[in-house]
């Protein structure tokens, strides 16, 4: 949610989602969880405030006569929370025992090491891609929390973007090309990005 996502310091503006970015999002997720938790002391109860928020936990807490059990409460919840539970135990449960079902991993689809660089001007992410020779989409997978492709980055205040790890020294290198490569198509110099 928005407001949730903005009290654990994730921007959210028009160029930029981070509750799109995976490990931005981990870690507010995580404070979220562990402060709900402190509330409840129940993970259950902690995974519900999380899907249905705090208010419509506490309500159905109250409706059940103050019982403070998840599957006590559990006809007092949202339809959508008494799903999501179960369904999040039942992830959990495949994750760690998979082999057991004869379950194999997929192979991944994005590559294994990608490396952060800080940039510090505004950087749309055709300029990285045609310059190093890496795929858009790949790109756009890696870097999803960037809404129309442009890392805004500022002198004040720098912007992550991940590039496939052996394209770092490349990225170092051209640097510069990068910035300057078809600037005067993807930034209007007589206009600035908003950060």
């Amino acid at each position: 949610m928005y407001s949730t996502g903005k009290h654990y310091g994730l921007t959210i503006n028009s160029l930029v989602d981070e509750r799109r970015d995976p490990i931005a999002a981990t870690h507010a997720a995580a404070s979220f969880l562990a402060d709900l938790y402190n509330i409840y002391h129940d993970w259950t109860l902690a995974l519900a405030a999380y899907n249905c928020g705090p208010g419509n936990v506490n309500k159905a807490i109250r409706r059940s006569g103050g019982r403070r059990n998840f599957w006590e409460i559990y006809y007092y919840l949202p339809r959508e929370t008494r799903g999501y539970v179960p369904a999040f135990i039942a992830a959990t449960y495949t994750m760690n025992y998979y082999e057991d079902h004869f379950i194999a991993k997929a192979a991944p689809s994005m590559p294994r090491a990608t490396d952060t660089m800080m940039v510090y001007e505004p950087v749309h992410l055709k300029q990285v891609a045609e310059v190093l020779d890496i795929p858009i989409g790949l790109l756009r997978d890696i870097n999803p929390q960037y809404l129309q492709d442009i890392v805004p980055g500022t002198s004040k205040h720098g912007y992550a973007i991940k590039i496939p790890q052996e394209q770092v020294a490349a990225f170092v290198d051209l640097q510069d090309s990068i910035f300057a490569y078809k600037d005067s198509v993807y930034f209007d110099p007589g206009k600035k990005v908003a950060s």
